[in-house]
């Protein structure tokens, strides 16, 4: 199996190719290829995920599934969390059995088959295309990425720049589809909404497969291909995974009553507040993790624990805060009519505003203040946007709240974006154990799988409770939370450094 898959050695490296290519705004031309690819991509999935619980929840001669808000909102997060999970089998096909190249075409072809599946009248046709939808997005989301970074070299200064050029293509299409599915859904209803969705995904597949030349060779090649003396091993822990996914299933069946839709959320809830515990335990008590290793993975527990918490809140824009856009928001601004799901398209304009303001503050900064404060920070926003949200609620009183007050909870909800999220992979990547750097993607994606785990129990704990309640009570746990992280982060700094002091003694030694 590993002969099929070693590097030609005679092949020029795709970062040799592509070094003197400058014709996409200095860049290579294989750039906008994968540019293009996920800004169609994101159009695709984030223009799903804009009308996906209302299209759940309303009556059936309304074109919905008429399934209860509740249970709705259960869905959508779970299915948020199914995503996170899958990015990391994703990874792990790319790096050991397919290559990125083969997943994120694999992957696209998946996620345009589960909107194409959506757009078909029927309650089966409908779960199937959310299903599809996750596992393409699962082989594809992570691996697109990782394809950007093989078009250059580790020293070329163009690749940072790269990265940014290609995350607006994210937030650029991420800023579309919500404003044009929800036009569509408004004309023609859910279905054809879901019709964009699939266009979507079929021009990314169409850039993707037409610019494959552009990016050389990039994604071709399988980090580290399973070889025959693996193979048994590999089995058994997918043996290991399938076995404890179904226990956690009859366990779930046993105290909702059997199996159902509301057993499938909570088994996957489960799975995602046990993988990341697992992932810490097998770390600690790994013989390839050092003591100094072990110290700077301590430290990384809070800095997850306020990510988890912050991603429970940010990724219920498809959730709580779709119900209260349709029920208690304003839907007129400047006197434009606006359909709920278009409030999902602030936080990627936002993004775009505010991203190079807060790049000119971490330069004018020198990147102070330090990562466990930015993670405090943004937190601090999340829980900020909530309390904002349920004062408002209060002042409404049974009356609709106007537009611009949730406008103004998605520019606060963005705020905490970008002091948290730009800097988590890297921390990630700083505190992981070396013999486990590898798996860092995988180690960030758990936190907001289980920030939405979270957010799918939190619905059903408390349904029938009031807008001020819900957002209120959740801001202010947050809030203590988030206040809580500015204590601990002196003492998770006084970790690191001693992690650093531990090792230059250690190398001194040696």
């Amino acid at each position: 199996m590993a002969e099929s898959t070693t590097p030609d050695p005679t092949r020029p490296d795709t970062a040799d190719l592509v070094a003197r290519d400058r014709r996409f705004f200095g860049h290579p031309l294989g750039l906008m290829t994968l540019f293009t690819t996920e800004l169609w991509e994101r159009f695709s999935y984030y223009g799903m995920r804009a009308i996906l619980l209302l299209f759940l929840t309303a009556e059936l001669a309304e074109g919905g599934l008429a399934i209860d808000t509740t249970t709705g909102q259960a869905v959508v997060a779970i299915y948020g969390t199914a995503v996170y999970l899958l990015t990391i089998v994703g990874g792990w096909l790319a790096d050991r059995m397919i290559g990125a190249r083969r997943s994120v075409l694999y992957g696209g072809i998946i996620i345009a088959a589960g909107h194409v599946s959506l757009a078909i009248p029927g309650g089966g046709w409908s779960f199937l295309g959310i299903v599809l939808v996750a596992i393409g997005t699962g082989l594809l989301k992570a691996n697109v990425s990782s394809m950007v970074g093989e078009l250059y070299h580790r020293d070329d200064p163009r690749r940072d720049s790269a990265f940014s050029i290609f995350y607006m293509g994210i937030n650029i299409g991420s800023f579309f589809s919500p404003i044009v599915v929800g036009l569509v859904r408004g004309i023609w209803g859910f279905h054809a909404g879901f019709l964009v969705a699939a266009i979507g995904m079929a021009l990314a597949l169409m850039f993707f497969v037409g610019g494959h030349r552009l990016v050389a060779h990039a994604g071709e090649d399988i980090a580290n291909p399973i070889t025959r003396t693996e193979l048994p091993g590999v089995l058994r822990l997918a043996a290991i995974v399938l076995g404890s996914i179904a226990v956690l299933a009859v366990v779930a069946a046993l105290l909702t009553g059997g199996f159902s839709l509301v057993s499938m959320v909570d088994t996957l809830s489960y799975a995602a507040f046990l993988a990341p515990i697992a992932a810490f335990a097998v770390m600690y008590r790994s013989p390839k993790v050092t003591r100094p290793e072990r110290l700077r993975l301590t430290a990384y527990v809070p800095l997850f624990i306020a990510a988890m918490l912050f991603w429970m809140i940010f990724d219920q824009a498809a959730t709580t805060m779709t119900v209260f856009a349709a029920t208690r928001t304003e839907l007129s601004l400047f006197g434009i009519a606006l359909q709920p799901e278009n409030f999902q398209s602030v936080n990627p304009l936002s993004i775009i505003i505010l991203s190079p303001l807060f790049a000119l503050l971490w330069l004018k900064t020198n990147d102070r203040p330090a990562v466990p404060y930015k993670f405090a920070l943004g937190l601090t926003f999340a829980a900020l946007s909530f309390i904002v949200l349920a004062a408002g609620a209060w002042l409404a009183g049974d009356g609709r709240v106007p537009a611009v007050l949730l406008i103004a909870v998605y520019v606060i909800q963005t705020l905490g974006e970008l002091c948290l999220s730009p800097v988590g992979l890297a921390a990630t990547t700083l505190l992981a154990p070396r013999a486990f750097r590898g798996q860092a993607m995988g180690l960030w994606f758990l936190a907001p799988a289980a920030g939405t785990a979270i957010t799918a129990q939190v619905v059903q704990l408390t349904e029938g409770a009031s807008d001020v309640a819900y957002f209120g009570v959740t801001g202010l746990i947050a809030l203590a939370f988030a206040v809580g992280m500015f204590f601990i982060t002196p003492w998770a700094r006084r970790q690191m450094h001693e992690a650093d002091r531990l090792e230059g003694v250690l190398s001194a030694g040696e």
